[in-house]
């Protein structure tokens, strides 16, 4: 097997939040919820909501913090891979939309749909044009507005989901052990029916009646998808370490997808990790579905929590059903 001359490696990363609040005490005035119960059950305490806009207005705020703070010329960029379930419309791309608003005007790319493993996934993909030498530069975007596809009279989704966006650059490194170092993504389609917005594709095209069915938000049968999450995310996360020799020591970071609290102490505990050892922040953001990732690695960078060299444990499920686990060396 021919060695790769070039690896990918995370060189910059930045987010963007709305500022607009939606706390559990909010919730208890919509529906029939409390505080202590969504605390407990999912770990959740407030989400963001965008008010005004869409995804890619979401997208290019953070890829204008990202760009400023790094000091980085748009027109560098080479590819675009955007994951989201939100795009702002069916066509064109969120990708096009977000370019037009960033000045990427080299820049070619494409959105990825894989719900909440849309950045994970996007990460792999970006990553592939990296150690092809056919890129140099590849912005990889995870942003989603949950607020958008969500009914805010079914208590068991409205409390789960909040707005946000992330952003990540990879670029090119000849070092051999830095960077992306491997990955395991699946789907089961089979988990299509626990977990899917039924309207507005080729199958239920808008119509008044999938309206009036309530067919455009998201549906998800809670029980189905945690038995999934903590089997997948568990196994896909103690797989990545195990077959590249390592051990719980070695993780510098667990960074899950923040779906719910429970799920991912699952994984963490198959790995044999510490508190101290995963990255948390779904009290205050809940589940921004493609956004949760990069906004944890941002956050981890921008508090210390990740230093250069560090081994990260990237893992994520979501509808599809889809799951990944990505093993990172922090390049900075």
């Amino acid at each position: 097997m021919e060695k790769k001359k070039f690896r990918a490696a995370i060189t910059a990363v930045a987010h963007w939040v709305p500022d607009k609040l939606l706390t559990n005490a909010d919730l208890e005035k919509m529906v029939d919820t409390n505080d202590e119960w969504i605390t407990s059950r999912r770990g959740i305490k407030e989400r963001h909501i965008l008010e005004k806009g869409a995804t890619s207005d979401m997208a290019a705020e953070a890829c204008k913090i990202l760009f400023e703070k790094h000091n980085i010329n748009p027109e560098e960029i080479d590819v675009i891979v955007f994951g989201t379930v939100t795009p702002d419309m069916m066509f064109p791309s969120a990708t096009c939309l977000l370019q037009a608003k960033t000045g990427m005007t080299n820049a070619w790319g494409f959105d990825v749909s894989a719900a909440c493993c849309g950045f994970a996934y996007s990460l792999v993909v970006g990553a592939q044009f990296i150690e092809s030498g056919t890129a140099k530069k590849v912005l990889v975007v995870g942003a989603d507005k949950m607020s958008s596809i969500v009914d805010y009279t079914d208590r068991n989704t409205c409390i789960l989901f909040g707005d946000a966006a992330g952003v990540v650059l990879l670029e090119r490194t000849e070092e051999k052990n830095v960077g992306i170092l491997d990955f395991y993504n699946t789907i089961d389609g089979n988990g299509a029916q626990y977990l899917n917005m039924p309207g507005g594709g080729s199958l239920n095209p808008p119509s008044h009646e999938t309206v009036d069915k309530k067919m455009h938000y998201v549906f998800q049968d809670g029980k189905n998808v945690y038995q999934y999450a903590v089997k997948g995310m568990s196994e896909a996360s103690a797989l990545i370490v195990e077959r590249n020799g390592l051990t719980g020591k070695d993780v510098g970071l667990f960074v899950p997808h923040q779906a719910n609290k429970r799920i991912i102490d699952s994984a963490a505990q198959r790995m044999g990790l510490s508190e101290s050892q995963v990255m948390l922040n779904i009290d205050r953001y809940g589940n921004t579905t493609a956004a949760t990732i990069p906004i944890c690695l941002s956050e981890a960078v921008s508090t210390g929590r990740l230093k250069k060299g560090d081994i990260v444990v990237i893992a994520a499920f979501g509808g599809g059903f889809t799951c990944s686990s990505i093993l990172v060396k922090w390049a900075y």
